[in-house]
């Protein structure tokens, strides 16, 4: 009975020992743990969240310097585009190749490339004796012209009164209308050739601009053969100016007249170019699986010319989005951020000026022509300024800052 009374005893000591040994971890694990982080986990987050506000201050010089641009969001049609690639192309009656319908030799050139030319403008001349043969041609038709008239009416006279025999009047008659055409002839060829067919005979003709536009191409000197329907230079008008697209099989029910189009001239200091369809092709092109769109380019500020490479986003949609040009958003610890200029601090104790910026993280979305949708994570003032071009350098003082052990402003 004693032995058992023992074995009773070390039983409940140890029972008690193991409630009193769990007792105690729930209570320091109380004191150590809340919501499944521990003292340590809790400050680093806490830690985490205030680093990514972040101050930078630059002084006026450093501002100047960074070329910084201030702006705001700006909507644009980011969601609902398609993409499209093609070149600027001119309608043939905007391109003329000039050339003359008869042999000789170039006399003077007056314009050179790239010069501006008005049509009807005098640019090169030509000499060839087949202009004195034509000019002397004319007036001999005038003459005999003039003489078969006065004789057609005087047979017609004699017909009318039965004078003469029917035969005589109708050969008059057919040398009249004969010798009518061939002046008629002879009169539209001396116009061709821009001679005046009044003035005195000349061997040396003017060839004048048959439109209005940008010389391109001269392929003559002076003293050169003209041939007969050789080209001599070229000239351009690029007022007319429009871009070709190619939309894809599976685009095309999308696209319609009408919509707006964008590109992007990236010679051109990225600017954006703003067009319209105005057509859209009706057979594939050169067997590919691809239609023709054509558009008209609305902003013609920049300079423009045929056969540019563009590539284009075609508007099929109407939702419009914030959107931050792409060198607004700055990328730090696999986030992204963008600085915002803060109000006027009283810098009356100040001998110069200083901006003070500080960084916002935001969540960026589609990203086309230029500019990225973006989203701010915590409400800023809706006139709030941001820094749309420098971003990249205020990040990099902020991080010199911190790498220098100096304080982050």
């Amino acid at each position: 009975m004693k032995k058992s009374k023992i074995i009773y005893i070390i039983l409940a000591i140890a029972t008690l020992a193991i409630i009193l040994y769990f007792a105690f971890r729930h209570t320091e694990n109380d004191g150590h743990n809340h919501d499944g982080h521990s003292h340590d986990e809790t400050e680093t987050l806490a830690e985490e969240s205030v680093s990514n506000i972040k101050e930078v201050e630059l002084n006026e010089a450093q501002f100047k310097a960074a070329n910084i641009e201030l702006g705001t969001f700006s909507l644009k049609n980011l969601s609902e585009v398609i993409n499209a690639n093609g070149y600027t192309k001119l309608p043939p009656q905007n391109q003329a190749d000039v050339s003359v319908h008869t042999t000789g030799i170039v006399k003077s050139i007056l314009i050179e490339e790239g010069q501006y030319v008005k049509k009807g403008q005098t640019i090169i001349t030509i000499e060839s004796p087949e202009f004195t043969k034509l000019q002397e041609a004319y007036l001999t038709s005038k003459s005999n012209l003039e003489f078969l008239k006065l004789e057609f009416e005087r047979q017609k006279t004699l017909n009318d009164e039965e004078v003469n025999s029917k035969k005589v009047f109708q050969k008059t008659k057919a040398d009249y209308e004969i010798e009518k055409a061939r002046f008629s002839s002879l009169q539209k060829q001396l116009n061709v050739f821009n001679i005046n067919a009044s003035g005195q005979t000349t061997s040396v003709v003017s060839v004048v601009a048959p439109i209005s536009g940008y010389v391109t191409e001269i392929y003559i000197k002076i003293g050169s053969n003209v041939e007969i329907g050789k080209p001599l230079l070229s000239i351009v008008d690029n007022s007319k100016l429009h871009v070709d697209l190619l939309v894809y099989e599976k685009d095309l029910y999308k696209v319609k007249e009408g919509q707006q189009v964008r590109f992007i001239l990236t010679n051109q200091d990225n600017a954006e170019v703003k067009g319209k369809i105005f057509s859209v092709g009706k057979a594939f092109e050169n067997d590919t699986k691809s239609i023709a769109v054509h558009a008209d380019i609305i902003n013609k500020e920049q300079r423009l010319i045929s056969g540019m490479y563009v590539n284009a986003l075609i508007d099929i949609g109407t939702n419009a989005v914030s959107a931050l040009p792409i060198d607004a958003i700055v990328k730090a610890d696999g986030k992204e951020f963008i600085f915002i200029l803060e109000e006027n601090i009283d810098e009356s104790t100040k001998k110069e000026k200083t901006f003070h910026f500080q960084r916002i993280e935001v969540k960026t979305g589609t990203n086309q022509l230029g500019y990225v949708q973006a989203s701010l994570l915590q409400k800023v003032d809706k006139n709030a300024k941001i820094a749309l071009k420098g971003a990249y350098y205020i990040q990099s003082h902020l991080i010199k800052n911190e790498g220098g052990g100096g304080h982050s402003h």
